[in-house]
């Protein structure tokens, strides 16, 4: 496609989401539908403006996946201003890490049995299938960061959490298929793959988050600088945090996650119980320059200037990789084992693996389902299943694997999208739970 032409497309589609986006709002249509309609509209399905091998072109979706991928999950932690002592938490740790890994085993006998995939490709598919979308799922999440509906919350926190905590079972499904060394008996996989990479992620993203907070604050209070530029803030640290912890051989993800929590609590730490919108209000009635500056408002602002970009960046984000996902639909798998997989996958898998992970938690019934339901897949897949071909799937299951994963997200998008806006304002007509 001429590069003039790309302009064209991409001024048009930025332009209609911007005239959409109320109408969106009260119809069951979301913004992935029409970005996935772009994408079959223009590629090999459609007019054939846009057309590419996803396995020739694997490391170029890997990279711009995994940019879209980092901000939204900054953006997660950074919505998420609920206290670290509630109880809350324990529902996205626990869906994160019991339903996650109850999604990768099912996942990983449905695709031995019913798609005839090896167990590594089929441990593979599951682990790329596991984690939920943080990049889609903006719908089902917190409205503002001092929301704390279990439903809502749950599926922010899992979103943030599991696109990190996933990647154990990538390196596993890896090594099952000789791709990486597990170590004898595993034990490369449980201590390097698993608990230093995981916990030194979180680590690495939480010292860093706070560093930077405190000393943004500490400059604006004190010395009146670093004012300004909370758009250069926030990739500044999501691109620290990230860099840092690939250096350290951790896993970044769960490092930008855990910097966007750290900035959120630094924040709290100043603020206080005070509602951010309380503060924000209160910001409004004076010049930007003093409020940043403010002993009150500064932390607040700051906090609520840095989401503000981090949502606007992941947006744009979304837009570019849902059409690429459009384009790339040839590849995806219509035949009645791979429906009947995705069919399995939706119905029973996922609330199967939520049930068990939510056992005996302060849940009502209808939150366990919606929270079944709701486990949008997208993006965070498409990063994984890239990342396996750029180390070398692709000389093996790729094209299976690559067909069930496209067909899964597609589905995914139509039914989620579907379903969001008449079951949450149903829900939210319930006063929530």
């Amino acid at each position: 496609m001429p590069f003039s032409l790309w302009f064209v497309v991409a001024g048009a589609l930025l332009t209609l989401v911007a005239l959409l986006g109320t109408a969106l709002k009260r119809l069951p249509l979301s913004a992935a539908q029409v970005y996935l309609l772009v994408g079959l509209a223009i590629g090999p399905l459609g007019i054939g403006l846009l057309v590419f091998d996803p396995i020739e072109h694997a490391e170029v979706l890997e990279k711009l996946s995994e940019i879209a991928v980092i901000l939204s999950l900054f953006a997660a932690g950074l919505k998420l201003r609920t206290p670290l002592t509630d109880g809350r938490w324990r529902l996205p740790l626990r869906l994160a890490t019991i339903s996650m890994s109850v999604t990768v085993g099912l996942v990983a006998v449905a695709g031995h049995f019913l798609l005839g995939l090896p167990w590594g490709a089929a441990v593979l598919l599951g682990a790329v299938l596991a984690p939920t979308d943080p990049v889609l799922a903006s719908d089902v999440q917190i409205r503002d960061p001092d929301d704390r509906d279990r439903l809502r919350f749950s599926l922010t926190g899992e979103a943030g959490f599991n696109d990190g905590a996933a990647f154990p079972f990538v390196m596993l499904g890896l090594g099952l298929l000789g791709l990486r060394d597990l170590g004898e008996w595993g034990w490369r996989w449980v201590a390097v793959d698993g608990v230093w990479a995981i916990f030194g992620g979180i680590a690495i993203g939480w010292l860093l988050g706070r560093g930077v907070g405190r000393l943004v604050v500490h400059l604006r209070r004190q010395h009146r600088e670093a004012v300004g530029a909370d758009d250069f803030l926030a990739l500044g640290l999501i691109a620290l945090s990230y860099g840092v912890a690939l250096l350290a051989h951790t896993y970044a993800f769960l490092a930008v996650f855990a910097a966007g929590l750290a900035l959120r609590y630094e924040e709290r730490r100043h603020t206080g119980e005070k509602p951010t919108e309380e503060v924000e209000a209160l910001a409004k009635k004076a010049e930007q320059e003093e409020v940043v500056m403010d002993e009150t408002s500064a932390p607040a602002w700051m906090a609520t200037a840095v989401l503000g970009f981090a949502e606007q960046a992941e947006r744009i984000g979304a837009v570019v990789l849902v059409v690429l996902v459009g384009a790339l639909m040839t590849s995806a798998s219509w035949t009645w084992p791979t429906l009947a997989f995705v069919a399995l996958f939706f119905l029973v898998i996922r609330p199967l693996a939520v049930g068990v992970g939510l056992l005996g938690t302060r849940t009502s019934g209808l939150q366990r389902g919606l929270i079944a339901w709701f486990g949008i897949r997208g993006i965070g897949s498409v990063y994984y299943l890239m990342y396996a071909e750029v180390h070398g799937v692709y000389d093996l299951f790729s094209g299976a694997i690559l067909s069930v994963v496209l067909t899964t997200i597609a589905a995914s998008v139509v039914l989620h999208g579907l379903s969001v806006t008449p079951v949450m304002e149903w829900y939210a007509r319930r006063g929530g739970e």
